[in-house]
């Protein structure tokens, strides 16, 4: 078997180096590249501090560190910032933050009295760090992208989820927004499935609790499609599922980017009235909950292909529609 050897341009060498939160997002990643994943050690000391220690040269280099901030989030975000200062210390030329769950996301504005805009600190963090430019997919809001000083690389699953459903062949589809806010998103998949649109109105009484008021559209007799950008405690969604069913719905499926999936996440799902439930590996998901109703599809190629185009100075947005965006 030959040997992968690093990916260069014409000055510069391609390395690519993960977080301790899905190392295997990032060797499929780093597959996909034909490269070898870069040699780090991290290490957790006794009192719960992050340690990071690059264990081969990176100067003047590019390097890529591919983190999910999930899981025990803000373990993951520090670990992410240590690497990015690791990588600064150790003379890399440029440094990319792949970041395939954005947490704090859904932190990106007031709506209520003294709170904070945490996704707007989480991206302060990242810059006085020292990274370059941010390659990540469906942030909560597109706004997010604003919150930043540096170029951001804003990727989408719709496209992906648009194919697996086309593969699917079925009749008489509707696909369903969640809420307004994820409606322009729907609006694009239901144009490229060649679908009805319906939107769903939701409020939210207290923090993880939603409740569904009104749908905007007719569902009765046909095969919706929900989409949204993740799934958290599942609450939102499987309201969003009976309420369609309760509506005359055939069938319901799911598409969401970012399986959080907290607390009582799994359960619901599987009891719910889906058909299947379709998420992005951006966030790992254990092998045991994947032999139901959950399926996942690969976000590796995407982030390899956004990768290779940062890296040889190309377009990403040509990934995609170039005149769309979330």
């Amino acid at each position: 078997m030959a040997t992968k050897r690093r990916k260069r341009t014409a000055e510069r060498q391609l390395h690519i180096f993960s977080g301790s939160v899905y190392p295997e997002l990032a060797q499929e990643i780093a597959e996909y590249l034909d490269v070898e994943l870069g040699d780090i050690k991290l290490e957790k000391f006794a009192n719960g501090e992050c340690y990071a220690r690059y264990m081969e040269s990176i100067r003047g280099e590019d390097v890529f560190l591919i983190q999910s901030v999930s899981g025990e989030v803000n373990d993951a975000l520090m670990e992410l910032l240590i690497m990015v200062d690791a990588a600064k210390r150790a003379s890399a030329a440029r440094i990319h933050a792949v970041i395939t769950h954005y947490g704090y996301a859904r932190q990106d504005r007031k709506s209520a009295a003294r709170e904070p805009i945490t996704a707007k600190l989480v991206a302060d963090l990242l810059q006085t760090a020292g990274v370059d430019t941010v390659t990540t997919i469906d942030l909560h809001q597109g706004q997010i992208q604003g919150f930043f000083n540096i170029p951001v690389n804003h990727m989408t699953a719709l496209y992906t989820f648009c194919d697996y459903f086309k593969k699917k062949k079925l009749d008489n589809v509707c696909v369903v927004s969640p809420d307004v806010g994820r409606a322009k998103a729907a609006k694009k998949m239901s144009d490229i499935l060649g679908a009805d649109l319906a939107i769903m109105h939701k409020g939210r009484p207290k923090h993880n609790v939603a409740e569904i008021t009104s749908i905007i559209g007719d569902v009765e007799g046909k095969n919706c499609i929900l989409n949204d950008d993740m799934i958290d405690t599942a609450g939102t969604i499987c309201a969003g599922m009976k309420t369609l069913k309760d509506r005359g719905a055939k069938s319901v499926y799911v598409c969401a980017t970012h399986p959080v999936f907290s607390g009582p996440a799994y359960d619901r799902l599987e009891n719910s009235v889906a058909d299947e439930i379709v998420v992005m590996n951006t966030i790992p998901v254990p092998e045991e909950h994947l032999q139901g109703k959950i399926k996942t599809i690969s976000c590796a190629p995407l982030f390899a292909q956004a990768i290779n185009n940062v890296f040889t100075n190309g377009s990403v947005s040509e990934l995609f529609d170039p005149d769309f965006a979330l």
